[in-house]
């Protein structure tokens, strides 16, 4: 297989662009924050009675970014806006040209948000609940896929694009996977970021978790009464240096490295120790060659609440021992509120600003140490200070913690050395679908043509029925939503199927990827309408902790005690696959052993609704297709840790790759130029030629103007009827994110039955225009001719 990564391969900003409370500025956001200035006021967008407080850090003038994404007169929704606005801003401010300076197809995307969408589903709701019809179109601006998917059409960048959803660290996560794809020569350059709008639901939980202060948020402060909301957008572009120095882009900093953790803990609340932060902080400084005497300033996640201050404080003393008493750890939050899944963008920009002018920033509202907390808040405004090197930490609800390392131009210390190279391999699988538990009754079921699936209205949905007391006690379940358990009880499956659960230390090591298109729709269904029907004294919090789309890898965590880096990717009807390709560069590169990668899908009433209101879905053009439920893990290792504990290989991945249609929201090429290239590009880092590939597993499920471009492009690239191909979705239905998962069983299962035993590729689609290709094997290299 083909692999240029360089682990210590220079990763730097060229621009910044950003849409706070501050302004429409990159420039305006940080001139605010080094003078301390707090831009949290009472909220006029929404209605705030009976909320918490009426305070927020709000965007005070809605931008009209160039790029029209709606139909004319149709329906906007503010997080993809806010987006936009941002990354026309970066995009300027780097002074590249998308094809002359580097081709639009070594460019990509790399989005983070919280909600998404959301504000979008609470209008149609409410809608729905008043006997009107709404505008289909504004359910397509839902799914945190559709931001990516804007932002590429918007630019023409068609790379590798993809979604990530960790709650407050999704941007975070967005940057460290996005630096993964620069290192691993699948990208020059990629925009990076995420946005979160205000939504009447995240005010309703926050609220229902009596976490909202009445007064703008005083973060590490002795007498801090919660959290205050923000909403905004931060965009970075992220270039290889290589590519800076060659087009002379302007270098505002470099980016070092990551650190990924789960608490494995709460749903909500962190380790009070601060124990999983810690792991990403040590992980952050480990990747980027660094020790804790390097660091003097860290922008710190800071919300304001008791538990999450104290907690992260503990966090850095635990990681950077007697140094921590020397740095500068101060809250940007105390000034523009807590911005969500955008936080991790917009808190690495002003890190980065911060690295420039050499001026720590500070923490606003500060009124006296809390000894449970007691590090240097840079109190009032910012302070001059040298700074090499700086951390960025963003703590995610469901434990999802994310630190980054940043450095001044030059400022770095010396590059880590790069990971042996060692192939992923593929050591357990976990499979819950309408065909049943296991992989044998998936295989059976396909291999004799059972379709699955009854009618639901004008749709058809094949549901699953398990056995949920793998997922927990009574108790313990009634805290769950499907998805969820799902996750746990396919996860604990893979586990057990590969034997990784004998040895406590290793199980606690290994990562959660998990992907998922629809995510936690069941419980923002629960949670939302009586919210919107009755009012916010009918916010139920023990459901809000579910509306995260990361909240089924936390409970995977909580529950199996997997506290190894952990994301959730949520790339539309591609979801699986996007989290099988960030796991896979994460192990290449060296950052964990083992992961496991479960795609999990659940069809609530108002889900089913959304897709019925569609017309590709719910026309005569559905009538072929079948969404089905599912939960598919698979456990991916580094060969050399499943050769030491003796586990089976079922198969090898040897490549992958994602491109861009970059046509819009819901929108793909017709001839499929997109599917075309992720194609070549898999098989290019497989180091396979077409006639190598015994099968092409397709994405292909029923709906005739999908899957047509994807056959024309099967046949460019192999020769018309030149590769055996294979629908599973046709006969099993489409399990929305879980596809690549559900089609690697497959593959698995027909060389078991004896077939062809030369290497297969698998395709997936977003159902937006990106797409994704992986190659699997049975055997650990490529066949030669």
């Amino acid at each position: 297989m083909s692999d240029v990564r360089s682990q210590g391969a220079g990763v730097v900003i060229a621009a910044v662009g950003a849409i706070t409370p501050h302004g429409a500025s990159a420039e305006a956001l940080w001139e605010g924050v080094r003078a301390g200035r707090v831009a949290i006021a009472p909220v006029r967008r929404l209605s705030m009675d009976h909320y918490q407080t009426t305070l927020g850090g709000e965007v005070a003038e809605a931008p009209r970014p160039g790029y029209a994404y709606a139909a004319p007169g149709g329906s906007r929704d503010f997080s993809i806006d806010f987006a936009l606005a941002a990354a026309e801003e970066a995009m300027a401010g780097s002074g590249l040209r998308i094809g002359a300076d580097i081709p639009a197809e070594r460019w990509g995307v790399a989005y983070g948000t919280c909600h998404g969408g959301w504000r979008s589903a609470e209008l149609a709701l409410r809608e729905v609940h008043e006997g009107r019809s709404p505008d289909w179109r504004r359910y397509t601006f839902v799914p945190p896929q559709a931001g990516a998917e804007a932002l590429s059409a918007a630019f023409g960048l068609k790379g590798p694009v993809f979604s990530v959803n960790t709650a407050c660290a999704a941007s975070a996560h967005a940057l460290a996977h996005a630096l993964e794809v620069i290192r691993s020569g699948a990208a020059d350059a990629m925009l990076v970021g995420g946005s979160d709008a205000f939504t009447e639901s995240a005010f309703a939980g926050f609220s229902s978790l009596w976490s909202l202060s009445p007064q703008p948020a005083a973060p590490y402060s002795r007498d801090r009464s919660g959290l205050t909301l923000g909403e905004g957008s931060g965009m970075l572009v992220l270039l290889s240096r290589r590519v800076a120095e060659r087009t002379g882009a302007p270098v505002v900093a470099e980016v070092l490295g990551y650190g990924l953790s789960a608490d494995g803990h709460h749903p909500t609340a962190p380790h009070p120790e601060g124990e999983g932060a810690a792991r990403a902080i040590r992980a952050a400084l480990d990747s980027s060659g660094l020790v804790a005497d390097d660091i003097r300033y860290v922008n710190g996640h800071g919300t304001g609440t008791q538990k999450n201050d104290s907690a992260e404080s503990n966090a850095v003393r635990a990681a950077l021992g007697a140094a921590a008493e020397k740095i500068a750890l101060s809250s940007t939050k105390s000034m523009i509120g807590h911005l969500l899944g955008a936080a991790g963008a917009v808190e690495g920009i002003v890190t980065a600003l911060a690295l420039r002018d050499q001026v720590a920033p500070p923490t606003a509202s500060f009124t006296g140490a809390d000894p449970q907390c007691g590090l240097d808040p840079v109190a009032g405004t910012g302070r001059p200070m040298v700074l090499e090197t700086a951390l960025s930490n963003n703590f995610g609800f469901a434990g999802a913690n994310a630190t980054i390392a940043f450095a001044r131009p030059g400022g770095r210390g010396a590059p880590p050395p790069a990971a042996g190279p060692d192939d992923v391999v593929v050591t357990g699988l976990g499979v819950i679908t309408s065909a049943g538990e296991g992989p044998e009754a998936l295989w059976e079921a396909y291999a004799a043509g059972r379709r699955q699936g009854v009618p639901e209205n004008n749709l058809r949905v094949a549901r699953v029925e398990f056995d949920r007391s793998v997922a927990g006690t009574p108790r313990e379940r009634r805290r769950m939503d499907k998805v969820s358990q799902l996750a746990i009880a396919s996860c604990r499956a893979a586990l057990d199927a590969a034997g990784a659960d004998r040895d406590a230390a290793a199980v606690a090591a290994t990562g959660v990827v998990l992907g998922t298109a629809i995510g936690p729709m069941e419980s923002g269904e629960r949670f939302t309408v009586p919210v919107l029907r009755e009012g916010v004294q009918e916010a139920n919090p023990a459901v809000f902790t579910n509306t995260v789309y990361n909240g089924a890898a936390g409970h995977v965590a909580m529950a199996l005690g997997t506290k190894g880096p952990t994301s959730t990717l949520t790339s539309g009807h591609a979801a699986g696959a996007a989290a099988l390709s960030v796991a896979y560069d994460m192990l290449r590169a060296g950052r964990v052993e083992r992961v496991l990668v479960p795609a999990v899908e659940a069809f609530s009433a108002a889900t089913l609704a959304a897709y019925e209101s569609i017309p590709l879905f719910g026309s005569a053009s559905g009538r072929r297709y079948t969404l089905a439920e599912a939960g598919i893990a698979l456990l991916l290792e580094r060969r050399s840790s499943a050769e030491r504990r003796g586990a089976p290989v079922h198969a090898v991945v040897l490549g992958h790759a994602t491109a861009s249609d970059a046509c819009g929201i819901g929108r793909w090429d017709a001839a499929g130029e997109g599917v075309e290239r992720a194609m070549r590009g898999a098989l290019r880092a497989a180091g396979l030629r077409p006639r190598q590939v015994a099968a092409v597993w397709a994405s292909a499920a029923g709906l005739a103007a999908a899957d047509r471009p994807e056959l024309a492009a099967v046949a460019r690239v192999f020769g018309a009827g030149e590769v055996r191909v294979e629908a599973p979705k046709r006969v099993l239905g489409e399990p929305a994110g879980a596809g690549a998962q559900l089609a690697a069983v497959l593959a698995v299962g027909a060389w078991r039955a004896g077939g062809d035993l030369r290497p297969v590729l698998v395709n997936s689609s977003s159902l937006g225009g990106t797409h994704t290709s992986l190659v699997l094997s049975p055997v650990p290299v490529p066949v030669t001719e």
